[in-house]
């Protein structure tokens, strides 16, 4: 596998985009979301997704230029309409609309419905935080095809459904949560399918309900686990909040529309810590219960204890030195993307 340096890859990401109909500001943008995720460890959120969104594109699944539309708004709350838009660039301005309401009255929230995906759910979240707010946010997949099954199920239902929870603090790396509502995200199958690797059981089910490691099987009609394992109804009861909240509230509904259109609502949400705490205190205190946590006497097998987030910033600060591995078949397809739109000399592919 290829390893390039993260400036370089965000580059090529944003050249391809371009070339694909993408604004500067739309293929920017979204090259940053993406390699961002390739450098916090998710790499099934990372370049891998480029020539996803590019298919997208053609298939005018993601519409370039889409208009922004606010189609109702109160002081604390609005609603977003992204037309079909690249989901990164259409919910990084709805956060910062929501970061604005939440610095003027307290707490705010807004959702989002009609955007193409928005990846990594943390990026928004984290936006809230490094303003001194404590963001939230859930996504599902609208009405594109489902891949999890509802606990006991062995037919998709649901999304894999995130949620991220971010809080401002003092440490080097911020402190938050990003994660599926299942037992993998459906991103990381493609990343096994690409490298060839098996993935863990208690993953996925086959087309006949039972567990598999072969990471094709959610293509071969199978499905994907809820979180939790044994205890997988714990995830499923998250998984359907998240889909009330993405999808119910922001009007997409639930289940399968024929289109097969991806598309990601969302809803998010951010708190003035001042309305409740003196936000420094806060801060420090956060600082102080991470340092707390890491301290706890480590059970057998486990060298260190990591707050929430630790590792993807102890990641992202390894790729910034290291750079980014890119799996072989994603190269390919990078290439040959920049072979088509003319720009292989200037990406010095080859």
């Amino acid at each position: 596998m290829p390893t390039l340096p993260a400036d370089r890859l965000e580059k090529i990401a944003a050249t391809l985009l371009q070339g694909a109909g993408a604004s500067e500001e739309e293929a920017t943008i979204t090259a940053r979301h993406s390699i961002g995720a390739n450098l916090a460890g998710h790499d099934s959120h990372g370049i891998i997704q480029i020539p996803v969104y590019i298919d997208r594109v053609n298939k005018e699944h993601i519409v370039p230029g889409a208009p922004f539309d606010i189609i109702r708004e109160k002081p604390t709350t609005t609603v977003i309409d992204g037309n079909w838009g690249f989901g990164y660039v259409v919910s990084e301005r709805a956060m910062q609309i929501t970061i604005d309401k939440a610095k003027k009255n307290g707490v705010a929230a807004t959702t989002v419905f009609r955007q193409s995906h928005v990846g990594r759910v943390a990026d928004y979240p984290l936006m809230a935080a490094q303003e001194g707010l404590i963001g939230m946010m859930t996504a599902d997949s609208g009405r594109s095809p489902k891949s999890v099954v509802p606990f006991g199920g062995r037919e998709p239902r649901l999304g894999t459904n995130p949620i991220s929870i971010a809080m401002p603090s003092n440490l080097d790396g911020p402190f938050h949560i990003d994660m599926a509502t299942s037992a993998a995200a459906a991103g990381k199958l493609k990343v096994a399918q690409t490298r060839g690797t098996s993935i863990p059981e208690g993953w996925v089910l086959d087309k006949d309900g039972n567990p598999s490691t072969d990471p094709f099987a959610l293509k071969k009609g199978g499905s994907v686990l809820p979180l939790g394992g044994p205890e997988g109804h714990k995830g499923y009861g998250l998984s359907a909040m998240v889909e009330v909240f993405s999808g119910i509230l922001t009007g997409l509904g639930f289940g399968v529309e024929p289109s097969g259109r991806h598309n990601d609502g969302v809803f998010m949400a951010a708190f003035q810590v001042d309305a409740f705490k003196d936000l420094e205190e806060f801060k420090q205190e956060v600082t102080e219960f991470a340092a707390y946590l890491k301290d706890t006497p480590r059970a057998a097998g486990f060298d260190e204890i990591f707050y929430p987030g630790e590792l993807e910033y102890l990641r992202t600060q390894k790729g910034l030195v290291e750079g980014i591995a890119v799996e072989d078949g994603t190269w390919e397809k990078l290439v040959a993307l920049a072979k088509e739109y003319g720009v292989a000399e200037q990406l010095e592919m080859s």
